[in-house]
């Protein structure tokens, strides 16, 4: 008796829904996103990692530093979105020309300074979200990489196919604790790698 194999052809990506910026925005409105973290990606609809203490701890922690060292020249906006072709990330930091009454009545369309924490999404932040930014044109972007207590650079965006928006960095430059960078926009002040990263106290029995 003969028996037939069966054999699993591959499928393909599911479809996925495309949205303007603008429906994005209508149905955020409407509560459609209540209690979920969510982004636009290039008209995709993502949700977020959830926010760990560290995560948290230490970009409130940058936050503030930013806007001490940078906030008389620029406006430092936290987890605020950007408008960026038809996408809208909403990074843990960006650093941008201008003050609040300049975003009254819209977000802002580019960044001099991007800085994402990761933990979780550590991959994702060095693929699509690298990505999306170097297509946008934003100068710098930096990563905290919170697993490794290390803060990766990247300057100068050219295309990429490799990426998945086609877009990435020329210069990667990874940084130590004991390290310090100064951002493009302010080559003469610098932060220190370790400013930007809490670490939890132990716990005394």
């Amino acid at each position: 008796m003969s028996h037939a194999v069966l054999t699993q052809q591959p499928t393909e990506r599911p479809p996925r829904f495309k949205f303007s910026r603008a429906a994005y925005e209508q149905m955020a409105r409407m509560g459609l996103f209540e209690g979920k973290r969510v982004e636009l990606i290039e008209g995709e609809i993502v949700e977020m990692s959830p926010i760990g203490p560290k995560h948290f701890a230490s970009s409130n922690k940058a936050q503030r530093l930013f806007t001490e060292r940078y906030g008389s020249r620029y406006l430092v906006r936290y987890q605020g979105p950007l408008s960026l072709g038809s996408s809208e990330p909403e990074p843990d930091i960006a650093v941008v020309e201008g003050d609040d009454e300049t975003y009254a009545d819209h977000h802002p369309t580019t960044a001099l300074l991007v800085v994402e924490f990761s933990d979780a999404s550590l991959e994702y932040d060095r693929r699509e979200k690298l990505s999306l930014y170097a297509k946008a044109g934003i100068p710098e972007y930096w990563i905290v990489n919170l697993q490794a207590n290390t803060l990766e650079v990247y300057r100068e965006p050219i295309p990429d196919a490799e990426l998945p928006f086609g877009y990435g960095y020329r210069v990667r430059m990874l940084m130590n604790t004991h390290e310090q960078i100064a951002p493009l926009f302010a080559p003469d002040q610098p932060v220190a790698v370790r400013e930007m990263i809490v670490e939890a106290k132990r716990r005394t029995p």
